[in-house]
């Protein structure tokens, strides 16, 4: 489908100096995540330019093109070619004619953009959209969590070389994991692992989402577009981010650590 998909892994060595409490200064080498522009076009009309890490674009643009209800299927893009400008990156999206009038739609209300995704929308009621409800209940145990939770480290290349990156990685019903993306936006890591998962056919409902970041409410909604029905995250949940979850059925754990989880809305009754 797509064309010029980077493979490397997005970081680039600098040299800095590292200060001491105690006055001394060394200068040494580090690995810093590479964070750059990558423009998203649909049938020639310019839709969003997102700050993120140069790998996995192909499932990055899937993944956004399906949480922001542009289209339903991977299939529903015809085309995607991906190339390197001297400014950053640029994705080139063909979908089939029946979502041309939806793009332009969505085009017109976005005035700017930003990681959030939601930026520049002219309403409230663009913010707070209708979202399915979620009709299955979670695979997973409290068991299953905390096995996931001591595997991610060993799926996070990227943070690992330059602490500066995401993970949102999709778990089996027993913790394994089975796919994760990282990138240095939280939003866009989930997004690039929803267009892995488009991509192999595998189904959201047959696993939980793992993502280390903070519960906000934007990766509640991608969630639930995904019809994943648990999500769970190492960080704290916003209100917002609860209240969403529990109108609209989702299971959700925060402040996942090794020693306990934070269970904000179990309507199962899965956890305690």
């Amino acid at each position: 489908m797509s064309r010029g998909e980077p493979s490397a892994l997005p970081q680039r060595p600098y040299v800095l100096k590292r200060l001491a409490p105690s006055g001394k200064v060394a200068t040494i080498d580090r690995a810093i995540a590479i964070e750059a522009p990558i423009s998203i076009e649909y049938n020639g009309i310019a839709y969003a330019v997102m700050m993120a890490s140069p790998a996995d674009i192909e499932d990055f643009v899937i993944g956004f093109s399906l949480s922001e209800e542009l289209i339903l299927s991977p299939t529903d893009i015809l085309t995607l070619e991906i190339a390197e400008i001297p400014l950053g990156w640029v994705a080139r999206a063909t979908l089939a004619p029946e979502y041309v009038e939806r793009i332009a739609e969505r085009a017109r209300l976005r005035v700017s953009e930003g990681s959030c995704g939601l930026c520049g929308l002219d309403n409230l009621e663009q913010v707070m959209r209708p979202l399915p409800a979620i009709d299955t209940a979670p695979l997973g145990s409290p068991q299953a969590l905390f096995a996931a939770l001591d595997a991610l480290s060993a799926h996070q290349p990227l943070s690992s070389a330059t602490g500066a990156a995401h993970a949102a990685a999709f778990c089996q019903p027993d913790g394994a994991i089975r796919i994760a993306r990282e990138d240095i936006g939280r939003h866009n890591a989930l997004d690039k692992l929803i267009g892995a998962l488009a991509r192999a056919g595998i189904d959201p409902r047959t696993g939980f989402f793992l993502l280390t970041a903070r519960c906000s409410y934007e990766l509640v909604e991608k969630t639930i577009l995904a019809r994943c029905p648990l999500l769970v995250t190492i960080s704290a949940p916003s209100s917002l981010a609860i209240d969403r979850a529990a109108a609209h059925g989702l299971s959700l754990i925060a402040l996942a650590r090794p020693d306990a989880v934070l269970v904000a809305h179990d309507p199962h009754g899965l956890f305690g």
